[in-house]
């Protein structure tokens, strides 16, 4: 008696699961990728809101050491009234005035050694779609830049240390607790506001949208030919 012949089966994926199995795969890398690309897009929007801030700080810095100077061995504030205003600051110094006593030399041999004037002016350099913060060195390195990406900077001239608010969307300081001198020649404490704004970055409800971002800085000066401090 012999046994019933058996057909040969073989185990595997149908075509059916096949492309379900694929379809998955397809639908998680897409939404793997969307994930990514936003989160280089978000970290790519925080380096450069890094940069622009650094920029700004470090500029702030370089400006309020140089104004809190202003005036140094001279009779007046340093500042060049005519050629300084709201978006521009023109300061004189003379740092180099007392040099080391050498006894073989005459006063008028000192005096003849002397350099020039320190002769600084700060202001804004637009170009197209972006503004430079500027500084031009009228006896030395020229004009060199402190900061790109910036909107907006501007000087306050007061007789009087002031108080006020700088709100992060604007780009004027507000609620200043003194009025300002229209002499420039007179002022005694300088408020500098510089604004950073980074645009938005694709639409709002579309993946990775980014919105503006805006944020004034502030740096406040005492200049040295004034009476403001006591000891």
């Amino acid at each position: 008696m012999s046994s019933p012949n058996k057909k040969a089966t073989s185990g595997g994926f149908s075509l059916l699961e096949l492309l379900i199995a694929m379809a998955i795969t397809m639908a998680l890398m897409t939404a793997a990728s969307t994930l990514l690309a936003n989160a280089l897009r978000v970290r790519s929007r925080e380096n450069q809101k890094s940069d622009a801030l650094a920029d700004v700080q470090r500029a702030l810095n370089i400006i309020s050491r140089e104004i809190a100077n202003s005036g140094f061995n001279l009779s007046n504030n340093g500042i060049v009234a005519a050629d300084s205003g709201r978006n521009r600051l023109r300061i004189r110094a003379n740092l180099n005035r007392f040099m080391v006593d050498d006894p073989t030399l005459t006063v008028a041999q000192r005096e003849s050694t002397q350099d020039a004037l320190e002769d600084i002016t700060y202001f804004l350099n637009e170009v197209e779609r972006t503004k430079y913060l500027a500084r031009h060195d009228l006896y030395g390195t020229g004009s060199t830049v402190l900061a790109n990406r910036i909107d907006s900077m501007n000087f306050y001239y007061f007789d009087q240390k002031v108080t006020y608010t700088a709100l992060p969307g604007d780009d004027e300081i507000t609620n200043v607790s003194a009025t300002e001198v229209v002499d420039k020649s007179q002022a005694k404490y300088i408020v500098i506001a510089v604004s950073v704004t980074l645009d938005q970055v694709g639409t709002p409800g579309s993946p990775g949208y980014q919105p503006s971002y805006s944020v004034l800085l502030c740096s406040d000066v005492t200049l040295r030919n004034n009476d403001l401090w006591s000891y």
